[in-house]
């Protein structure tokens, strides 16, 4: 795929150049991922991404951001704290997924990539040699490297698949010195929106995104049903509703269209 050609060509340039002593230890990382920001804001508002004005002007400035994350090596990795690896890694998975739609775009929806409908999830073109030699795919990064090493379900309200039910893409960067609160906010957020989560009041349902059904386990894991890890992110009334006895939970439907303007 284009985007892991031209990853793997700046990688050649940047180790051809390297002086010897960065080559051998551990360049000096931005875990503010500054790079990835600066796009964010320019492209994102509310969560809904300008594919188009990014399209338009073209693919260098998110190629470099990925490169930069390949060129992370797994030692290097390994120094990184646990909330700055879960940040590097999500940023990953979103800016790859934006990348992804770049290279396809106009598309009205992800799952039109590839001949089968979540192809786009599971082609491997992303090249992160921090977690692993070769290629992954997004589905790698999601279930292979962050919900079985790092055990922390509040990902879902995080990882980002161009799609309108899923959470909104922050217009910042995930920050490992930050990467709680904003994991947090942006439960409150996802949770929030009643076009994603909401409370019928008149037959006391929650109803909640399909992600609370796909991932199920993760939150029964974490506290013990779904309804007791969504509560604290809920709106009143519908926080009390999740903590009391035996709540009433449906799903709903998954707007798979793209999460552009």
């Amino acid at each position: 795929m284009k985007g892991a050609l031209a990853i793997l060509s700046f990688l050649l340039v940047t180790y051809s150049s390297a002086p010897a002593a960065v080559a051998e230890g551990c360049a000096p990382f931005d875990h503010d991922h500054a790079a990835w920001t600066a796009l964010l804001e320019r492209y994102v508002r509310g969560g809904v991404v300008d594919y188009r004005t990014w399209k338009h002007d073209g693919p260098a400035p998110l190629g470099a951001y990925l490169a930069s994350l390949a060129v992370v090596t797994p030692e290097c990795f390994g120094a990184f704290t646990p909330e700055q690896q879960m940040a590097f890694l999500i940023d990953a998975y979103n800016a790859s997924t934006v990348q992804l739609v770049l290279e396809h775009y106009p598309i009205a929806s992800i799952r039109k990539i590839g001949f089968l409908p979540g192809t786009a999830f599971r082609d491997r073109f992303i090249v992160l040699p921090a977690v692993v030699e070769g290629e992954l795919s997004l589905d790698d990064i999601e279930h292979e490297r962050l919900r079985k090493k790092y055990d922390d379900p509040r990902i879902h309200f995080a990882l980002v698949c161009a799609a309108r039910s899923c959470p909104p893409l922050r217009s910042e960067a995930y920050r490992g010195s930050a990467l709680a609160a904003q994991l947090d906010d942006q439960g409150r957020t996802f949770l929030g929106d009643p076009t994603k989560n909401r409370f019928a009041a008149a037959s006391g349902t929650l109803l909640l995104s399909r992600i609370f059904d796909w991932f199920a386990a993760d939150f029964v894991k974490a506290k013990g049903s779904v309804a007791a890890f969504v509560a604290p992110y809920l709106p009143e009334p519908a926080a009390r509703a999740a903590a009391g006895p035996a709540p009433k939970i449906e799903f709903l439907d998954y707007d798979w269209s793209l999460n552009g303007s």
